[in-house]
């Protein structure tokens, strides 16, 4: 039942929000009222987050199947050291529901796909993608689409943010861009950063986040001008912003309803493609004199400063252009710093050149210096 009213620890709270004519008890009701997704509780996911609880948003819903890194605190301020291994979506409820106890939280730690995906956002009236992973925020567009609901993108790189507001109401009959409009070819895996490998500021997704959580704030309380029709594009390095005007494609519906079913039929991850091969299991093959091509596709400087014997150096960005030096006869073993740009690569040589003599190097370089030659002085 949609609440009429506002109870006085209520009125109390958001007091702040009433004094502003724009959005008042009348829009404060519309938060109440209001149910949100946000797919995601990383980086973008907790400012996202923090700020929809703050502001009273009736019922928000956090998906992430993910557990809580040291390496994510340096940005992902929702989380504290000691739940270093619990789940992100478990620890973030914990805290949003001490920020604001009245309000209704749904806890999925489980990953979102074509299996639960459209059940799962058919139950919000906004969905916030704040996930780094391309197949999820395509699906998320695609449902979305085929559901008539909006959804706030941001993503971020380096020191490089974006934000729009997608399918939107535009209030005249029909409804803005998708991110198939804006990005209608899914990068290979080879184009795909990953901050683990390129790094990222911590206070960027803090911004972007913000950004995001204001949008969905603009997109229920109906203030203001939304993103719903630009992109904005933020760099906190020079501290400039742009905004680029966007336009939804005719074809918007039809490409959203044939993403979902080539995601429905897509072979699932592992039962083809590249395997993974672990350290312990290369230095046997090393001790064995096996023949094999070992494949180092990290930056010439990182290699120059450490790197396995035998390895052939071909960067990342240099594969496209160089795959008919990597054989087809004999197993091609690839590595990296961590095994995420390798595995991107081994996935690209099996997409465009359908090898199946491809391993990845699970924990790359770093894992080789924990477990079996402790002595390299890697960075």
């Amino acid at each position: 039942m949609e609440a009429t009213t506002l109870i006085p620890a209520e009125k109390q709270r958001y007091q702040k929000h009433l004094n502003l004519p724009e959005i008042g008890t009348k829009g404060q009701l519309r938060l109440k009222n209001a149910r949100v997704l946000v797919v995601g509780a990383g980086g973008l996911g907790c400012p996202v987050l923090l700020y929809l609880t703050a502001a009273g948003v009736g019922k928000i819903g956090v998906i992430d199947p993910d557990v809580v890194d040291l390496s994510n605190l340096q940005r992902q301020v929702l989380y504290t050291t000691d739940e270093v291994g619990k789940s992100k979506a478990k620890a973030a409820i914990g805290h949003l529901n001490r920020l604001n106890p009245d309000l209704t939280f749904d806890t999925y730690t489980m990953a979102l796909d074509i299996s639960n995906a459209r059940a799962i956002i058919d139950g919000y009236d906004i969905v916030v993608d704040c996930t780094d992973n391309f197949k999820v925020r395509y699906l998320v567009n695609d449902i979305c689409v085929t559901l008539g609901k909006p959804f706030v993108y941001g993503a971020i790189h380096r020191f490089e943010g974006q934000v729009a507001v997608l399918n939107a109401d535009l209030g005249d009959g029909n409804r803005g861009p998708t991110y198939r409009c804006l990005f209608p070819e899914y990068p290979n895996e080879i184009e795909i950063p990953n901050c683990n490998d390129t790094g990222v500021l911590g206070v960027l997704p803090g911004v972007i986040g913000t950004f995001q959580a204001n949008e969905v704030i603009k997109l229920i309380t109906g203030i203001g001008q939304s993103l719903s029709e630009h992109l904005l594009m933020v760099d906190l390095l020079t501290m400039s912003q742009q905004k680029i005007k966007t336009k939804r494609r005719a074809d918007a519906e039809k490409i959203a309803r044939e993403g979902l079913t080539s995601a429905g039929t897509r072979t699932s991850p592992g039962a083809t493609g590249p395997q993974k091969i672990s350290v312990q299991e290369l230095a046997e093959k090393m001790a064995l004199g096996e023949d094999f091509f070992l494949l180092d596709v990290r930056e010439r400087p990182e290699y120059e400063l450490c790197h396995l014997e035998g390895a052939v150096l071909i960067p990342v960005g240099m594969i496209p252009n160089n795959r008919k030096r990597i054989p087809t006869d004999r197993p091609v073993i690839v590595y990296c710093h961590h095994g995420i740009r390798s595995a991107n690569v081994a996935q690209y040589l099996y997409t465009q050149d359908g090898l199946t003599n491809l391993y990845n190097l699970d924990g790359g370089i770093n894992a080789w210096a924990r477990d079996i030659e402790p002595e390299m002085a890697v960075y």
